[in-house]
């Protein structure tokens, strides 16, 4: 979605008005310090001492609150709470937030205002304790529930039908009468997203996740289970046929599919790199969507909207998140998706050029003649610094320690050390600098180092460089001295391909996370640096200065935008294939085993799949079959 469009549809809701009728559940969080803990005079136990407690609005409440941050005119709130002090927080938020509340009913006898309370020791959660587990509705109640949402009809440009709890207000009585109400009302939009009665509400557009959509097709899969796009479109297509209502299916970081009279369409997940909690995020998708539609905005759009916002909520953690126009802009003007997550995740199904190694992902254009040619540096052409990993992932640990690194216990050391891998495969092939900003944030969330120890993004990067470079130099000093030759620090025939594409008239581009020094030297070393006549870039240690989009921003400056086709990009990393993507030039994952130099690493093909490359290449093996597919 371009930014105009996305700046469009968040004024147009700002204009809407909708209505929800559902399970009103409150999310509390309660943090403990053991630290604080005494033995009870009463039960001879160690109490749990809270030292801050938060709460937020969850089910049907997380939507109304979602709809609101995104500035919708006008919420209106239809459900049932106790008498509880619970029930007063939740309408206290709610007025606060801009909620009308005027159809949150309270029922004194058989309701408990639904409360969930999340107890945390550090960053673990403990065993939850729920309220409103043997609610009961009564008619009386149900009656005056669709008396008020029937009265709120008018206003609505959409109804958002919520069921959370099988112990919330959709007893049989409710759901027959708010049933008989869609039926009166086939002029309004009503949206359902219901765990258990999806299949009951007839005439409303439906919101599922995969499981759910499955399910409601007889096969049972379990809510972690993958389900790959050939499976799901066939059942998507099965439930639209028989509910004649169009659909949103979820799909977790694999993104959404809708389904309408136009088929079955795909919407990319986001990539996020940060940590995750992705409690809430089928709420906040729902949001985003029902806003788009009450705004008169298709399906694409509404899906679009969706993913956005619940790209921005799944990164607030201890808290059911909300996402903001601001936000949303933020993240929506320029987007990292994740594409094709099925065949990424499954070599199987994978098709090759020619009966070659070349794996084609896409259905690119292979009659545009490229004229110019990136290249990222570290793992497509060098193997100078195979084994970074190795060097960044102590100093990551030793950060997050720091002075209690030595004593530090087993089970702390092997959940840092998770974490970090984790952080750098997500990570890898972005800038160092960028890198080191992750690790304040992880030194933070561990809380072994705190206050004026923690160093800066660029501290924490000299350390990491200072031990880099020492590997580095004792390679180029072997290289020098003959006991390394180029085969042992470049990837298969890589060189090679270079000099063939410069000796054609193409202008290559050079572009590495690493520093712009640095990566000149080594490409000097290695007797490549005059093939690139200048155009070699690298870190300049600035955030904000990603190396490898300056490169891409300048070639576009050059060529003009009509002709950003005519760029094809190779690369071992996300970044310089993600910005290559979004601008319609062509893009060849090179995912390559730089230990060994050639064939194909398998994680690397995932990753490159993600970013979305056209091609993937184990190395420059094939280099003619390639140049052929690629129109040179």
């Amino acid at each position: 979605m371009k930014k105009d469009k996305l700046l469009k549809l968040l004024n147009s809701i700002s204009r809407v008005k909708i209505a929800i009728i559902g399970d009103f559940c409150l999310d509390a969080y309660w943090f403990i310090d053991e630290s604080l803990s005494e033995i009870s005079i009463e039960t001879g136990l160690p109490t749990k001492p809270v030292t801050e407690q938060r709460y937020s609005l969850g089910g049907a409440g997380n939507v109304a609150n979602n709809l609101a941050a995104l500035g919708v005119k006008e919420v209106s709130a239809f459900g049932v709470i106790g008498t509880d002090p619970f029930g007063h927080e939740m309408v206290r938020i709610m007025k606060e937030t801009g909620i009308d509340t005027a159809g949150l009913l309270v029922q004194e006898k058989e309701w408990h205002t639904h409360t969930y309370s999340k107890p945390y020791a550090g960053s673990k959660e403990l065993n939850r304790i729920d309220f409103g587990n043997l609610n009961k509705l009564s008619e009386s109640t149900a009656d005056d529930l669709i008396k008020k949402l029937s009265e709120g009809l008018t206003d609505a440009d959409v109804v958002i039908i919520n069921q959370q709890v099988p112990s919330g207000i959709h007893t049989d009585y409710l759901k027959r009468q708010l049933l008989d109400l869609i039926g009166k009302h086939p002029e309004k939009t009503f949206i359902t997203d219901s765990r258990s009665f999806n299949d009951f509400y007839t005439g409303s557009i439906r919101k599922m996740n995969d499981t759910e959509a499955m399910r409601l097709c007889g096969i049972i899969r379990k809510p972690d289970e993958p389900i790959s796009m050939s499976d799901l479109s066939p059942a998507a297509q099965q439930l639209f046929k028989k509910y004649g209502k169009p659909l949103f299916i979820t799909r977790g970081s694999k993104g959404s599919m809708i389904i309408g009279s136009d088929g079955v369409q795909e919407i990319p997940g986001l990539l996020i790199l940060s940590r995750t909690d992705t409690v809430g995020a089928g709420d906040s998708y729902l949001a985003g969507a029902a806003s788009a539609l009450a705004a008169g905005f298709g399906m694409n759009m509404a899906a679009e909207l969706g993913t956005l916002v619940a790209g921005i909520t799944v990164q607030k953690l201890f808290q059911t998140g909300t996402a903001t126009p601001a936000e949303i802009i933020g993240i929506g003007a320029d987007p990292d998706f994740i594409w094709n997550p099925d065949l990424a995740e499954n070599p199987r199904i994978s098709k090759y050029f020619e009966k070659t190694s070349i794996e084609t992902v896409t259905k690119a254009d292979r009659t545009i003649t490229p004229e110019h040619v990136i290249f990222d540096h570290d793992g497509t052409v060098s193997t100078m610094r195979e084994g970074w990993e190795q060097i960044m992932e102590p100093v990551m640990i030793n950060a997050i320690f720091g002075r209690s690194y030595e004593n530090a216990e087993e089970i702390d050391f092997s959940r840092v050390r998770t974490r970090v891998r984790e952080f750098i495969d997500l990570t890898t092939g972005i800038q160092t600098i960028s890198q080191m900003h992750g690790l304040v944030s992880l030194v933070k969330e561990f809380g072994f180092v705190t206050g004026k120890d923690i160093l800066t993004p660029e501290g924490y990067k000299k350390l990491y460089n200072d031990e880099l470079m020492k590997m580095v130099s004792e390679r180029e000093s072997r290289f020098r001295r003959g006991e390394l030759n180029l085969s042992d620090l470049t990837i298969k025939n890589s060189v090679i391909f270079l000099k063939l594409l410069a000796g054609k008239g193409l202008k290559l581009y050079l572009a590495s996370g690493t520093d712009t020094g640095d990566v000149i030297n080594e490409a000097r070393a290695l007797g490549y640096e005059k093939l690139f006549e200048g155009r070699i870039y690298g870190s300049v240690g600035d955030i904000n200065n990603d190396a490898k989009k300056v490169v891409l921003d300048r070639i576009l400056d050059e060529i003009g935008p009509a002709a950003s086709s005519k760029v094809v990009t190779f690369g071992d990393g996300p970044v310089e294939i993600r910005e290559t993507k979004k601008r319609g030039g062509l893009t060849v994952g090179v995912a390559s085993h730089e230990l060994r130099r050639y064939g194909l690493n398998l994680h690397k093909r995932e990753r490159l799949i993600k970013a979305g490359a056209d091609f993937i290449i184990p190395d420059f093996t094939q280099f003619e079959q390639l140049m052929k597919l690629i129109n040179l």
